[in-house]
């Protein structure tokens, strides 16, 4: 069962949603909040596995909340974060504070409930054709501004599969995928996937593309 809480300050909203999860036989809404700060108190109570994040709210936005909860070490809980917006700097220092994948509010009900379980189950959104225009942008972005402070230590220490599997992630490849295309077992892509997690030190998937991104590692064209 999918553990989710619903920010958002559109009461209306965050009860369309829960009606939408709740019919699920897997997804279970078991808080709300009305801004970032009820947000990140709620998580630290509720423990959800998931939070559907919204970025712009009266007093503690969505990416003071996303901060506060995935850096947060008694939490296990990623964030998704929901916006009406479509790319802006709000949604880059979203991903940035941590989020594990973004969706567009206007989405419809399978694309935000396949986003939910694969947040959820720690793939990310990276097979959205949204997120990957925000990828690609935020490749353009850092291309100026990027940090090469710990890219030689952590980029000495990848295997060579572990770079494999990390230039394919940014592809937008499930699991499954990679093994095909890497002519392996899903099973060894998910072994190397959490010694590149643990040695870049990435939450999700999202987060090692961005950290690839960051470090030069990988470009998302």
């Amino acid at each position: 069962m999918i553990r989710v809480l619903v920010a958002d300050d559109q009461a209306v909203v965050r009860a369309g949603l829960a009606v939408i999860l709740g019919a699920e036989d897997d997804i279970e809404v078991v808080g709300e909040a009305a801004d970032g700060a009820e947000a990140i108190r709620r998580t630290r109570e509720l423990r959800p596995h998931l939070v559907c994040m919204d970025i712009r709210m009266p007093g503690t936005d969505g990416i003071t909340a996303t901060r506060a909860i995935t850096s947060d070490p008694a939490l296990d809980t990623e964030v998704l974060v929901l916006t009406t917006f479509d790319i802006d700097d709000d949604v880059f220092a979203a991903l940035e504070a941590g989020a594990a994948g973004f969706l567009l509010k206007g989405a419809d009900e399978p694309t935000l409930l396949g986003a939910i379980r694969s947040v959820a189950a720690g793939e990310g959104t990276l097979d959205q054709r949204l997120t990957r225009r925000i990828l690609r942008e935020f490749t353009a972005r850092r291309s100026t501004t990027r940090s090469q402070a710990q890219q030689p230590v952590v980029q000495a220490s990848l295997t060579s599969r572990e770079r494999d599997v990390l230039s394919l992630l940014a592809e937008g490849l499930s699991n499954a995928e990679i093994a095909e295309r890497l002519f392996v077992e899903p099973t060894t892509v998910k072994y190397h996937l959490a010694g590149l997690l643990q040695k870049t030190g990435a939450r999700d998937r999202l987060q090692a593309v961005l950290w690839g991104i960051r470090t030069g590692m990988v470009t998302v064209g």
